[in-house]
């Protein structure tokens, strides 16, 4: 998976590729290989000979915030770009008929069904809970509604894009 990261606008390219229990991650060219694990949601546990670094991750509730980080006393917002989805980004929010469409922003498979359709939502409320990466993501409605269409279902596998459930 290729992305691109802007922290402290600063703009820098990753790819991330599994390697049975290990994450190898290229970051501008710097390779890392780290064995990574979920304690807890949204807190992270990268190991690497022998040291083991904790990192919590607060994802946005909207695409277009950072997501927010922190590694030791530090904290962090970084905003993640994937290239695939840049495309259609001019017309991410532009849903003149009323639909907005929940789409994964990386290759996964879905956990959990939140919101079958017809289930009255708010903006925020989950939807679907995707995997990438042994990371749970929770895909979030992005304005209230009702959910029209679930286009997937537990258990498979989506790319990055893929539209997962319509909200009306």
């Amino acid at each position: 998976m290729k992305l691109q990261a802007e922290i402290r606008d600063q703009k820098c390219s990753i790819e991330i590729k599994r390697n049975g229990d290990f994450v190898v991650a290229e970051i501008d060219g710097r390779r890392y290989e780290l064995e990574v694990s979920e304690p807890e949601n949204g807190v992270y546990l990268l190991k690497k000979d022998g040291l083991i670094f904790e990192v919590s991750v607060t994802p946005p509730r909207i695409s277009s915030e950072p997501f927010r980080t922190r590694l030791r006393n530090k904290e962090f917002e970084i905003r993640i770009i994937d290239p695939k989805r840049l495309r259609s980004a001019a017309t991410e929010h532009a849903h003149g008929d009323g639909l907005a469409e929940i789409r994964t922003a990386m290759p996964g498979k879905v956990i959990r069904i939140i919101a079958a359709a017809g289930t009255e939502i708010k903006k925020g409320d989950g939807v679907i809970v995707v995997e990438a990466m042994k990371m749970q993501n929770e895909m979030k409605s992005p304005k209230d509604g009702i959910v029209k269409l679930v286009c997937v279902e537990e258990g498979v596998a989506v790319n990055a894009g893929d539209v997962l459930a319509v909200i009306e």
